[in-house]
């Protein structure tokens, strides 16, 4: 049996501690957050004990029983806390964005390193259904060589963002660096996950709306040696409305299509319903999936299944801590890119 102490009971937390309940072999034994109201209603929603609720986490890995640290708070906490629960050797499962720099997510993976225990960070974007569906096709060979890929992310978020709006993370209007830092780190490890390594990058973005410091705008043109990539992401457009807005609380209502065209046949997945299909030469289209969503829960699931998995196994973790580093890479080329105006090169 894993024994769980999770730390940072806020919003996202719900997402893991759902699947932790699901996951066999595997208990929530202790929970920790600086908030009392916050902690009380998770223990009772998950039947934790009173007695193993904790306000920091020295506490809880002091007096706790527990095999796993799973951190769930801002990435300015990640390397203090990743410290902490290593040096008790514990196994860790870390939030994203794994580290507000690169140079302390360098830190953080060699703190686990030297004290020999598994470091894996929380990346679901690449097991949610869509992306899952997507991964198989390439993988079938299908399409062939693969020639262009275009990813279209939309919502029109950050101009309802206004003053006195009810927002699930209000934190993130006055963050300056936004859109790629938040998201980015999902989409990035998306792609590497989908399409491997790109030798370069380029990207243009804009803060739009005057609800948000940070960026919320962009397009970044990824080089392979034989293909080439876009991103085209906009959290200020209206395409994707079909009526007014009228929702009391400022969620988001992401909206992601994908087209990727191979030398044999083209992946097209429509955003609104997640219908997945390929077009051959012909034009003829054959249904892969009806239907996908962004099924956040069980992306957790499938995500935290595979970490118990790995730490049963041996076998390596998907997007263990220095394979993060790849993506964060990508993520702070970003705003180099923006703010040089000029393509970045990876070795």
């Amino acid at each position: 049996m894993f024994k769980v102490g999770l730390v940072g009971t806020g919003y996202w937390s719900e997402k893991h501690l759902k699947a932790w309940k699901r996951i066999p072999n595997v208990t929530i034994a202790a929970l920790c957050n600086r908030s009392k109201a916050k902690l009380l209603d998770k223990a009772v929603e998950y039947g934790v004990p009173h007695d193993q609720l904790y306000s920091s986490l020295e506490e809880m890995l002091e007096k706790a029983d527990i095999d796993i640290v799973d951190i769930v708070t801002p990435p300015e906490s990640h390397l203090p806390m990743v410290r902490l629960a290593a040096a008790a050797g514990k196994q860790v499962m870390c939030q994203k964005p794994f580290a507000p720099s690169m140079e302390e997510a360098e830190a953080i993976v060699e703190s686990a390193r030297k004290a020999g225990i598994r470091l894996m960070v929380t990346e679901n974007w690449r097991w949610l259904q869509p992306v899952q569906a997507v991964k198989r096709v390439i993988e079938s060979g299908i399409l062939g060589k693969i020639r262009v890929a275009r990813f279209i992310h939309s919502d029109y978020f950050t101009e309802r963002m206004i003053p006195g709006s009810v927002l699930p993370q209000p934190f993130l209007t006055q963050m300056p660096q936004f859109m790629f830092y938040e998201m980015g780190v999902h989409w990035y490890d998306t792609w590497r996950f989908l399409f491997g390594e790109p030798k370069r990058l380029y990207t243009e973005a804009r803060s739009f709306s005057p609800n948000v410091v940070g960026e919320d705008s962009a397009v970044v043109t990824l080089g392979y040696e034989d293909f080439y990539g876009i991103m085209d992401l906009c959290w200020v457009t209206r395409k994707e409305l079909t009526g007014p807005i009228i929702e009391t609380q400022v969620d988001a209502h992401f909206i992601e299509h994908f087209v990727i065209d191979g030398d044999k046949a083209t992946l097209k997945m429509y955003g609104n319903h997640g219908k997945i299909v390929l077009i051959d030469n012909n034009g003829k289209e054959t249904v892969i999936e009806e239907t996908t969503e962004l099924d956040h829960e069980e992306s957790h699931y499938r995500l935290q299944s595979h970490f118990i998995d790995c730490l049963g196994t041996g076998k390596p973790f998907q997007t263990s801590g220095e394979d993060n580093l790849r993506t964060l890479r990508l993520t702070f080329a970003s705003y180099e890119s923006m703010e040089t105006h000029q393509v970045v090169h990876f070795d």
